[in-house]
Order: structure tokens, then sequence, then C-alpha cells
């Protein structure tokens, strides 16, 4: 259904109050539904459009977390899914979901599908692992999944060719059985055919009778740039086939963004540690450092602290929503040497002297201490 120019108050779409109560809402969506159901109007698409509007009151409205979301937001605040804020793809899709509402009317099922209910099909998963770079500019992938689709043989009934299913005589074709104790009615599945409203009497060779056979089957996805670690994309209808011609389910694809060697992300930042040493930070110095997309001059200042951070603006990750593109944060660390050689070491005591800092005194090799110690004078003294 094309997005209405005005959307109309989902109160006013079932007619009831904005207090009104669950049964209320209930009995309402029910009085709608049926005056706008398509097999009592064929042919009729404004009774179709307005079927569809109240099944998207209804299953906003029936649910306390979407109802609280729509009386505090409005329409934005349920609003990006399917037909006008809704998950329903077409009116099939509503049979399936609100089907149990109206059991007994129309000869049987919800819409008099032969007491076939109509349902949407399995949703499906897979996982696409990425670079951190692959995940800031997007790729396209190929991936590969199972999944049961409708048997070739028998186009999805499960009877063999040449032969039908045939009408249920348990439920009479309804799918559902009524026992009454007393003044209570019971309503179950049927037992018979499994809600099915038919029985396969002579199996399909194929598939067994199940009406499905697993295959194959490659897809290309475009993952945009940005998605993060554990985010997912939404392939609308690449799931599994529905029952009875019912929608497909959906196709979820996790991200998996494998660690970088050189870049940690935190949202849309990117954080990276470069060290220096002692002197560069006293003096000052520039270097190259590696970005998503080439390289960039980073210029440290003389008087560079241990720690101190510089941020690139704009030089991090772009903002799955839209929002821009982060930065990247550069910590510098300066590095301690481990070993000295003599001339570095005769330096920094230099420094020391002139900054009258408190060092260690130098202390003398394993080889130089022997040495003293076979000398004429003999051993010096308080040798530790």
């Amino acid at each position: 259904m094309p997005m209405m120019a005005t959307q109309r108050d989902y109160y006013e779409v079932l007619g009831v109050k904005k207090d009104a109560s669950a049964d209320e809402i209930k009995k309402a969506y029910k009085k709608a539904a049926l005056a706008n159901h398509p097999d009592r109007n064929p042919g009729d698409s404004a009774a179709e459009e307005r079927f569809k509007e109240a099944a998207e009151a209804f299953e906003v409205l029936s649910d306390d977390d979407k109802r609280a979301a729509y009386d505090r937001y409005g329409h934005a605040g349920v609003k990006g899914r399917g037909h006008a804020g809704t998950g329903f793809h077409d009116v099939e899709e509503i049979f399936g979901t609100f089907g149990d509402l109206f059991e007994g009317l129309f000869g049987g099922g919800f819409g008099g599908r032969r007491g076939q209910r109509v349902s949407c099909g399995a949703n499906l998963r897979c996982e696409i692992r990425l670079t951190l770079r692959e995940a800031a500019k997007g790729v396209s992938r190929e991936i590969e999944i199972d999944r049961a689709e409708l048997c070739a043989k028998c186009d999805g009934s499960g009877a063999k060719p040449g032969s039908k299913p045939e009408r249920c005589n348990y439920c009479g074709g309804r799918g559902q059985v009524v026992q009454s104790q007393g003044f209570f009615r019971l309503q179950t599945t049927c037992p018979a055919c499994r809600g099915e409203g038919a029985i396969v009497r002579e199996k399909c060779p194929a598939c067994r009778g199940s009406g499905r056979e697993v295959k194959r089957a490659k897809l290309d996805v475009k993952v945009p740039p940005g998605l993060d670690n554990g985010m997912q994309l939404c392939l609308r209808g690449k799931g599994e086939p529905g029952h009875h011609g019912g929608p497909r389910g959906d196709l979820f694809c996790e991200i998996r963004v494998q660690n970088d060697p050189f870049f940690k992300r935190d949202g849309a930042n990117l954080g990276c540690v470069v060290p220096i040493t002692f002197t560069q930070a006293a003096l000052g110095t520039d270097f190259e450092i590696p970005l998503l997309e080439g390289r960039h001059k980073l210029v440290i200042p003389p008087g560079t602290q241990p720690g101190e951070v510089f941020r690139l603006r704009g030089r991090g990750m772009p903002d799955p929503h839209g929002r821009g593109v982060g930065d990247l944060l550069v910590e510098v660390q300066i590095e301690v040497p481990r070993k000295l050689t003599e001339q570095q070491e005769e330096l920094l005591r230099q420094l020391a002297e002139v900054e009258n800092a408190n060092v260690s005194p130098h202390q003398k090799s394993f080889f130089e201490m022997l040495k003293d110690y076979f000398s004429p004078s003999g051993p010096p003294e308080n040798v530790t």
C-alpha cells in the first residue's frame, strides 16, 4: 500500500477512544476487518486498503510497548516497517498473523482459503565477516545459504504427481476442531491434519510429502559503510517460502568485523597508539601514520607529554545511520629503551647533571667487577 499523504490516527481508524481497553480495541478491529474483508468486498481496492489500515492500527495498539511509543511520539515512534509502519507485506500475511481472531468465520480459516491458514515463511540467519577497512568502505558480497524451497516435483503440495491432498473429514477442512464442555467451547488444532485442513494420501516421492526440498542459494549482499561488529542486515523476503502462498521469511546477516592490528574502534571513532622516543617528545618531530585510506603526516610539537592525544577529524569510521564520519584519536606513548649504548648513557648522565636530577649510579658489569677482584690491591670494599 503506498504511503498516504496524511496518515490517519490509529484510534480514529478503529473508532475507539485513547483510553480504550485491550478488549475494546480487539472488538473494534474485528468489526473493521470484517466489514472490509477482501472476501466480502471482491475487487474493491478501497476496502482492501481500509483492511490493511485496520490491521496496522491493531498491530500497534494491541502491543503495550508499541502503543506507549505511539502515544508519546505518534506515527514517528512506530514507523519504518512494511505497510506504513507495520511488518505486513500484503493481505496474506495479515491472514496468517491475526487469523486466530476470526476462526469459524468465512467458512473456516480467516481468509476462507479452503481451511488452510496462510503463514509467513521461516527466517534464516547467516554471518558475514569483514576487515575494518571493508566495514569502512562498504562491500558487495556473494553469500551461499541452504534454505527450504517448494518441491519442484509437486509444487509444494506434498502430493504425488497426478494426485492431490484430500479434504480432512475429521475437521471438515477447517483445520480446527471445537469441543463443547457445558457452557465452554474449546477450539484446538485438528489432530488428524495438524491444522492443514487437508491430508496427503499419496506422498510425493521427491520430498516424501513435506512439499519442501533444501537447495543452496547464492545471494548478492550489499553491506553499507560503517556497520559495526554484531550489527545485522535484514534482507526482506530472502528467507524460506510461506505456507499456502504466504510471504517468504527474511534473511538476517550478522556482521563480524575482524580485529585490526593498528586501529581500535569505539563507535564511529578510531584510536591508535604511536610510540616515540624521549628526544622526539622533547624536541618535536613528524612522521607518517597509516589511515583507512592513504597516509597522514603527524606533527609532534616540542614538549609533547606521555599519553597526549592528537585528534584527526573526519578520519574515523562513517556512521551507519548517516550522521557523518568519526575521528581518529592518536595517542603518543613514550618508549624507554631497555638497553643503552655507552654513548647514550654518557649523554643522559650529562643531561641529568644539568637537570640536577637524582639518578641511579653507574653499575659495573660482571667482567669489570671480576677484574677489580683479582687486581694486586685486592677486591674493593662493600662490593654488592
